[in-house]
């Protein structure tokens, strides 16, 4: 009977390790803890076997019992590892979700700022122009915002891959405080140089933000919701463009045209302050769990030491071929989006006979609302697919999915835009703006997204920055490049163009549609290593 103990206590040994594994991948309830996250797995491990040992010593009275017990723990064991695990949507805590909001809310409104901070220029400008004591002239205006994106694509690029090293949520707010400085000192200057110089300065620190809010959104949000808070978070594009008119243009309007740039400083310097305070890098950083598994086994003495901060961007981003393919596709994206941005107001005016810019503006108004609320949607649907999914497919390549389906509704909304007459009603016209403006900023946001899914933690930054320099390279020519278009060829070109853009995109996603991210990859392999053990 003795022994028939034992082997029924081994058997069920064996169950549980196999459960385990499987187990120690899912997503822990967040509430705070003395003992580090990676201790979880080994208690939750040690308290099933103990469980199992002493329903083994209560539910053997016989050798027969025992010896159906030995032969059933086997097969179940070998059932368990066979059934792929179907990820289980995450629990969290009250005190978790209260302070994971706390950080959301910083890192929207922390962006959000770094818009009023980027705009605010645009809307200063024109009094500026009226200022006789400055003697400045729309070419003068022209030279400063031609810097701004050469400087903030390249600033994108680098911030990324060094910002690896550093805490995102201080150098995100860190970042804001000092184009909000130099905001200010902007508005200190009389002369074309001096104002050059500081608008250089202020793209070369804009591209600190986004990075850093990829990074602590990539932390803090596990990848079946992750969609809807990025999408979420990308508001802030909107939120951060509809502030700069008021505050910007209305100061400028108001207490002249240094008030213009001084009032969107004071406001970033304050939100700085509250960004510094309220953000954390990650759960780990509080005392919480981390929101997904991380691999916390201990480092041996003969593994190789971690790629420095270029061989990580070389090796994880560079080496990738699907990063080219999301950066390639964003080029095409952003080409889009800057030539509607650009070129719509002249359109009208020139070929639909709107009588000023005043009026053409109002129509095309509706393009940041419907950016917002196909953030959002995009978001949600990327996180439904994932969600419905039970576990199969690739993450990644349900979110690329998403995006084909919005680049085909810009495509369609960009060839509804050109055929309506001129004679619509402003309001019909401006729901067609509102629907390019839905297709356009969804993909957007989850190109984004995709590639932060595709590397690890330590890449999410050197992947955006990457992502971000490519995408506005494609900003940039739609620009000179469609401007020649428009005047040798015409509007029909341009509008060509841009519909061509986007069934380049489309080509470019459709290898992509299986994609997984590097959470699910590492499930894999963790999954295969326990196997073979």
């Amino acid at each position: 009977m003795l022994k028939s103990q034992a082997q029924s206590r081994s058997g069920l040994r064996q169950y549980c390790c196999c459960s385990g594994v499987s187990a120690a991948l899912t997503v822990p309830s967040l509430r705070r803890t003395t003992q580090p996250a990676s201790l979880s797995g080994p208690i939750l491990l040690r308290g099933m076997r103990l469980r199992a040992n002493s329903a083994a010593a209560a539910a053997s009275p016989s050798g027969d019992e025992s010896s159906n017990d030995q032969a059933a723990a086997p097969a179940q064991a070998e059932a368990a590892a066979a059934t792929p695990a179907v990820p289980e949507a995450p629990s969290y805590s009250p005190d978790f979700i209260r302070r994971r909001l706390l950080v959301f809310v910083g890192i929207v409104i922390g962006y959000s700022s770094y818009y009023l901070t980027r705009n605010s220029l645009t809307y200063t400008a024109p009094v500026m122009v009226a200022d006789p004591l400055l003697h400045m002239d729309i070419t003068q205006i022209g030279a400063m915002t031609s810097i701004f994106p050469i400087a903030y694509g390249m600033s994108k690029f680098v911030s990324g891959v060094l910002g690896a090293k550093f805490s995102p949520s201080v150098l995100l707010a860190g970042g804001l405080m000092a184009t909000a400085a130099v905001n200010i000192a902007f508005g200190f200057g009389t002369s074309l140089a001096w104002f050059c110089f500081f608008w250089a300065l202020n793209g070369t620190l804009q591209g600190v933000g986004g990075p850093c809010c990829a990074r602590i959104l990539t932390t803090w949000f596990a990848s079946k919701e992750r969609g809807t808070y990025w999408g979420m978070w990308n508001i802030a594009h909107n939120l951060g463009g509809f502030a700069a008119p008021l505050v910007a243009g209305g100061f400028a309007k108001a207490m002249g045209w240094k008030w213009g740039m001084w009032a969107p400083g004071i406001i970033g310097i304050v939100v700085g302050i509250f960004v510094l305070l309220a953000c954390r890098d990650k759960p780990e950083d509080l005392g919480y769990p981390p929101v997904e598994p991380t691999d916390s086994k201990p480092k041996k003495k003969d593994e190789k030491p971690k790629a420095d901060i270029w061989g990580s961007l070389l090796n994880s981003v560079l080496k990738n071929p699907f990063i080219w393919g999301m950066a390639l596709t964003y080029f095409f994206i952003y080409v889009v989006r800057q030539g509607v941005t650009s070129w719509f107001v002249f359109y009208l005016i020139k070929e639909k006979g709107i009588e000023d810019a005043a009026q053409a503006a109002v129509r095309v108004s509706g393009l940041e609302l419907g950016g917002l609320v196909g953030s959002l949607i995009a978001g949600r649907l990327s996180d439904g697919l994932i969600r419905n999914s039970g576990g199969k497919g690739g993450n990644v390549g349900k979110r690329v999915t998403v995006v084909m389906w919005y680049t085909v509704g810009i495509a369609l909304a960009l060839l509804a835009f050109q055929a309506l007459p001129a004679s619509i009603p402003a309001a019909v016209q401006w729901f067609n703006v509102f629907m390019i403006g839905f297709f356009l900023y969804g993909p957007q946001m989850l190109i984004g997204l995709c590639g932060a899914e595709l590397v690890g933690p330590d890449s999410v930054g050197a992947s955006e920055g990457f992502l971000g320099w490519i995408a506005y390279l494609g900003a940039a020519n739609a620009g000179i490049p469609l401007s020649i278009i428009v005047k040798e060829y015409g509007w029909n070109a341009y509008f060509s163009t841009l519909i061509g853009a986007c069934a380049v995109a489309l080509l470019l996603l459709s290898p992509m549609t299986k994609l997984r991210s590097f959470v699910q990859r590492e499930t894999a392999r963790k999954e295969r290593l326990a196997k073979e053990q």
